[in-house]
């Protein structure tokens, strides 16, 4: 890496960190993004993307990503691949370590997203895009009138799972404790709902299927050990996510889980540092959320730069 001193370095190559791009390099700033392993983000994993405005019908992910990446290159976004593990605030200048080397930007917007937490059991991996989902309404409309089964207690997995009835005939409510977390409200419509039916003190062992996908489950009960068989189309998985922030947590603000915090304009708590995207402490984590994010961090990051020249 050369000393050159950009002016936005974006940390991500998602739909936020692509859409920031596009904005600063149309704006004409010099600006690169650092992407550790392939453009797209989690999108690139999405076999559909239904609710994207502008596709009727629908769009593969990983070819919504490459129109994303084919857009920012007609403005000159400079992308290189790298890991970086830190961020030292100098003030004009922020110095960002990637992969040990140290690059030099008068602006930062992190885009690094978070991952959904994973129940790390035997066939959840296999069968993801297949029957395993992290995202109810990424992909709940793929599941009509299917059986299905949601984990988790909290209130996305109480709201997932009321989000699943209007597709799915059967909801399975897999829970590890014998009480949901979820506010009262959210446990209330939940029981109210006949399609739903709570599966106390149990916890997913193993899933199961075959080359056409998903087709069972292994539920083991807390209480007495005992296992079983659950025949089912889809499992979604509710039990978190995973904010990719731990190599800034002793630079910048973060919450209890680990996401940035920002303000409505998706300023980090050090002047110049931007977060956008699934990576800061917001309500809704979809591809349309990350765009906007994207550019009012874009925006904001050519504002602060207008303000300190």
């Amino acid at each position: 890496m050369s000393q050159t001193v950009y002016d936005v370095l974006i940390i991500g190559g998602g739909p936020a960190g692509l859409t920031a791009g596009l904005y600063t390099s149309r704006a004409k700033l010099k600006t690169l993004l650092v992407e550790r392993m392939i453009l797209g983000g989690q999108v690139m994993t999405t076999t559909k993307v239904e609710n994207y405005p502008g596709f009727p019908g629908g769009i593969d992910g990983p070819e919504l990503m490459e129109r994303f990446q084919e857009h920012c290159q007609e403005f000159g976004l400079e992308v290189t691949t790298g890991e970086v593990q830190g961020l030292v605030d100098r003030g004009e200048t922020k110095a960002v370590t990637v992969d040990g080397e140290e690059v030099l930007a008068r602006s930062v917007i992190i885009t690094t997203g978070a991952e959904p937490a994973k129940l790390g059991v035997p066939g959840e991996q296999q069968f993801v895009g297949r029957g395993v989902s992290y995202c109810a309404t990424c992909d709940g409309a793929f599941f009509r009138n299917a059986t299905i089964a949601i984990v988790g207690g909290g209130d996305t997995a109480a709201e997932e799972a009321l989000f699943l009835t209007r597709f799915a005939s059967k909801v399975y409510l897999i829970h590890r404790r014998d009480q949901l977390r979820a506010t009262k409200i959210l446990q209330d419509r939940v029981f109210a709902s006949d399609k739903i039916e709570p599966l106390w003190n149990s916890q997913v062992e193993q899933v199961e299927g075959d080359n056409t996908g998903l087709k069972s489950i292994v539920l083991k009960d807390r209480v007495t050990g005992a296992t079983r068989s659950l025949e089912l189309e889809g499992l979604f998985v509710a039990i978190g996510v995973i904010p990719k922030a731990h190599f800034l947590a002793e630079v910048l603000d973060l919450d209890a889980d680990g996401h940035i915090l920002t303000d409505a304009e998706c300023r980090t708590s050090i002047p110049g540092v931007f977060a956008a995207g699934d990576v800061r402490k917001k309500m809704l984590k979809q591809i349309a959320t990350a765009v906007g994010d994207g550019a009012v961090a874009a925006i904001m990051a050519e504002k602060y730069l207008m303000d300190h020249e």
